[in-house]
C-alpha cells in the first residue's frame, strides 16, 4: 500500500507539472504565456495573450491532468485506497502550481482543482464549476469567479460529500487557491483587475 500510494503521489505531481499552457500558447498562439500578460501559464492568461484555441486547450488539459491523477490513483489503490485519491489530486494541484520543470513557478491551480473534484465527486466538482461559470458570466473577472467558487466549496462538500478526507482536501485546496491569487486580490480591492478576454 505504501509503495503504491507513493507512486500515486509522484504520478499525480508529475502530471500536474506538465505545462499545458506553454505548449498550447506556443503551438496555437505563437507566444509563450510567461512572456506576456500576467506571465502566468494558466487558462486566463493563455486565453488573453494566445487566443481562444490555446485557452481552451489549456483549460481542458489542466483539468484533465487533475482528473487523470485521481483516476490513476483509483486504479492503482483500488477500493481500499479511495480516500487517498484526493491526496494524488492534491499532488497534481501542487505540481501545477509549483512545477519542477519550471523552477517551481506555475499556474494558480484552479482548472486542475476542478478536474480533481470532477473525478473525485462530480456533484461537488460540478457545483463548483457552475458557481465559477455564473460568476464569470456576471462579473467577467476570472480571479473573482475562482475565489467565489472555492469559497463555496465547503457548502458543496457538506451537502454532497461530508467526509473528513474531502473536508481536509477542500480546506487545503481553498488555501492554495487564495495563496495563488494573492496578487489578484490586491488588484480586486484596488479595482484594477483585468476582465476575461481583455489583452
Amino acid at each position: 500500500m505504501g509503495t503504491v500510494l507513493a507512486s500515486s503521489l509522484v504520478i499525480g505531481y508529475l502530471l500536474g507539472a506538465i505545462p499545458v499552457g506553454i505548449f498550447a500558447g506556443r503551438t496555437l498562439g505563437g507566444i509563450d504565456p510567461r512572456e506576456a500578460g500576467s506571465r502566468n501559464i494558466g487558462f486566463t492568461n493563455v486565453l488573453r495573450v494566445a487566443g481562444k484555441a490555446a485557452g481552451i486547450v489549456t483549460l481542458i488539459g489542466d483539468m484533465g491532468k487533475g482528473a487523470l491523477a485521481v483516476l490513476i490513483a483509483r486504479h492503482l489503490l483500488g477500493a481500499t485506497g479511495s480516500d487517498w485519491e484526493l491526496a494524488a489530486g492534491s499532488a497534481a494541484i501542487l505540481g501545477h502550481m509549483f512545477p519542477v520543470f519550471l523552477r517551481f513557478k506555475g499556474g494558480k491551480g484552479v482548472a486542475t482543482a476542478f478536474g480533481v473534484l470532477l473525478a473525485a465527486d462530480w456533484t461537488v466538482g460540478g457545483s463548483l464549476l457552475v458557481v465559477w461559470l455564473m460568476s464569470a458570466a456576471i462579473w467577467r473577472v476570472s480571479s473573482l469567479a475562482a475565489l467565489l467558487a472555492f469559497g463555496s466549496l465547503p457548502l458543496w462538500v457538506w451537502l454532497f460529500h461530508p467526509s473528513a478526507p474531502m473536508a481536509i482536501f477542500a480546506i487545503g485546496t481553498t488555501v492554495l487557491i487564495v495563496y495563488g491569487h494573492r496578487a489578484n486580490i490586491g488588484r480586486l480591492l484596488a479595482g484594477t483587475e483585468t476582465t476575461i478576454g481583455v489583452r
